[in-house]
């Protein structure tokens, strides 16, 4: 499974990119407001610090808007995937670029049928919001299997890309379900790194080695 990670803050896309661990960014209007900073400039530096796909968000609720938004995203850079609203509307731009080679990523899925939908329409990515569909009741990680189990029944090429995750639970959950990708927050995907044996066993093993050492003095 591919790990993304959900932020546009250039400084934590730096520091996992270095460790040969990031193979995408998703941002969205929300979390590039959160910078401070112009969006195009956010985008493009983004682009320069991963090699992978940086999804970068339309705004336009209009097909015909949302194509012409699109079209000059994906001229920022080659690794721009233009994030486009699944919605009717949104489903007729992707249609439309996706005939013209430009990759999409449809967000905001919550059901098989959205992602059936956005997949035929011919999405290079769907994203389903697994953390929002546990925060109704609902089972988010049941909606990667079955997504899983359509696209595959199908043939279909759209990769799934699990959004909306909420710790490192949901991250081994989708790798389990079958996602392709899982786009994790900053603060997530700091927090796999540790585990409390982990860090119990490095202490064990740096007591002995003093004891070793003191032993030899």
């Amino acid at each position: 499974m591919k790990f993304f990670l959900d932020t546009a803050n250039t400084d934590d896309i730096r520091k996992y990119a270095e460790l040969g661990l990031v193979d995408g960014v998703t941002t969205n209007p929300t979390i590039v407001a959160r910078e401070g900073r112009d969006f195009e400039s956010v985008i493009k530096e983004i682009t320069t610090i991963v090699d992978g796909p940086v999804s970068a968000e339309v705004t336009a609720n209009e097909a015909d808007k949302m194509i012409e938004q699109a079209r000059a995203l994906a001229k920022w850079a080659d690794n721009i995937v233009v994030k486009i609203p699944m919605t009717e509307a949104g489903l007729k731009a992707v249609s439309v670029l996706s005939k013209e080679g430009i990759k999409t990523n449809v967000t905001l899925v919550f059901s098989v049928a959205q992602g059936l939908m956005a997949a035929k329409a011919g999405a290079t990515f769907i994203s389903p919001f697994v953390g929002r569909l546990d925060d109704i009741g609902s089972d988010g990680v049941k909606l990667i299997k079955d997504l899983r189990t359509v696209l595959d029944n199908y043939g279909l090429k759209s990769e799934i890309i699990a959004a909306s995750i909420r710790g490192v639970q949901h991250v081994e959950a989708v790798a389990l379900a079958g996602s392709d990708i899982a786009t994790i927050p900053a603060g997530v995907f700091g927090k796999m790194f540790k585990h409390p044996l982990t860090d119990n066993g490095l202490a064990s093993f740096e007591k002995d080695w003093a004891e070793f050492e003191a032993s030899q003095k």
